[in-house]
């Protein structure tokens, strides 16, 4: 990085306010030789739809000031000096009981003030600001374990569509950016985080009843196979999910792209980059344009969970940072419970 880079900066209008942009030439992902602008005008470019994912929810920032192969933080505090006025903030409370002001996208110039501070991966929590514990968003992890990829992934995206289907639900399918697949449901903000948390387990527990070749729910890696993980810890409180349109820090700068159902089964994830990205939302609209149109009622989810406990299958591990939580199984590896009871593992 030069002095010359440094000294750079230009101010850009977005959404009536002006952002400032330092650094511009900074090379952000070297790899693919993108730079902090480029970063920047990705973000503008898909303003549209990354705002349909962030507005006016908490967000965390995964910030890489120097690049991706830099120092990496994440910020869940914005600074009380030194941030343009106009920036909004969500108070949003841990599970420890800590709480922070966290960034609240009211606009795209909140997410180009974030890509001039660094941010490259943006994690909202599925929560909106008027009513910052009960989420209005079920998201479900479908997590490729070793021995299985992008496409078992989308196999069981598949296989939630038809259950989602016959419940009424519509399920809003992107790529993580990675090898697995994230499916989104609008959902009613009348429950909270544990019932949301609850009604996500059932749905994957109904997954692997209906594939348990290829799906598992079992927290505990000894357990699950080659098999795809339904990641149902993803809606503990304090658990975030980068957001459609947000970049991922790996050396192809992928994006966690919104698709069709259809197209689904088809797409390669790395081809869903910062350069390729912009073109597509330009050519072919949001997949998730109608995301907010029916929020999904829950109960028959909390019902399915309600079965599944009086058969025996009730609450299951959180994450082990997280506070113990009542009716929550121990979080011991099935294997060492066994020793521990003089059992054969």
């Amino acid at each position: 990085m030069g002095g010359s880079s440094k000294a750079t900066v230009t101010e850009i209008e977005v959404a009536g306010h002006t952002v400032r942009l330092s650094s511009p030439d900074r090379v952000i992902f070297p790899g693919r030789g993108f730079t902090k602008a480029d970063v920047f005008h990705y973000y503008l470019a898909v303003g549209d739809g990354i705002m349909r994912a962030l507005r006016d929810r908490p967000t965390t920032l995964q910030r890489f000031p120097e690049g991706i192969e830099g120092e990496m933080f994440f910020q869940k505090r914005v600074p009380t000096r030194g941030v343009p006025p106009w920036v909004r903030t969500a108070k949003i409370s841990f599970p420890s009981g800590r709480s922070a002001d966290e960034l609240c996208p009211a606009d795209l110039a909140h997410v180009a003030w974030a890509a001039q501070m660094g941010t490259i991966v943006f994690h909202p929590w599925p929560v909106r600001a008027a009513d910052v514990d009960r989420p209005d968003e079920l998201r479900v992890d479908l997590d490729p374990q070793p021995g299985t990829d992008f496409a078992d992934a989308a196999t069981a995206a598949g296989e939630l569509r038809v259950l989602l289907a016959e419940l009424g639900a519509t399920g809003w399918p992107k790529t993580s950016g990675g090898r697995g697949v994230h499916v989104y449901l609008r959902i009613e903000p009348r429950w909270t985080f544990t019932e949301v948390r609850r009604a996500t387990i059932a749905l994957g527990r109904e997954l692997e009843r209906r594939r348990p070749d290829l799906v598992t729910t079992a927290w505990w890696k000894e357990e699950r196979g080659r098999r795809v993980f339904v990641d149902y810890n993803q809606m503990a409180r304090d658990r975030t999910i980068a957001c459609a349109y947000s970049l991922r820090a790996n050396a192809r700068a992928t994006v966690s792209t919104p698709v069709t159902w259809n197209e689904l089964p088809d797409v390669e994830p790395d081809d869903f980059d910062l350069r390729s990205v912009p073109a597509r939302l330009t050519e072919r609209g949001d997949p998730h344009a109608g995301i907010d149109d029916a929020p999904f009622d829950i109960t028959p989810l909390l019902e399915w969970a309600e079965r599944d406990a009086s058969a025996g299958q009730g609450d299951m591990p959180y994450p082990p940072d997280h506070p113990k939580m009542p009716g929550e199984p121990k979080r011991v590896q099935p294997s060492r419970a066994k020793r521990e009871a003089g059992e054969p593992a």
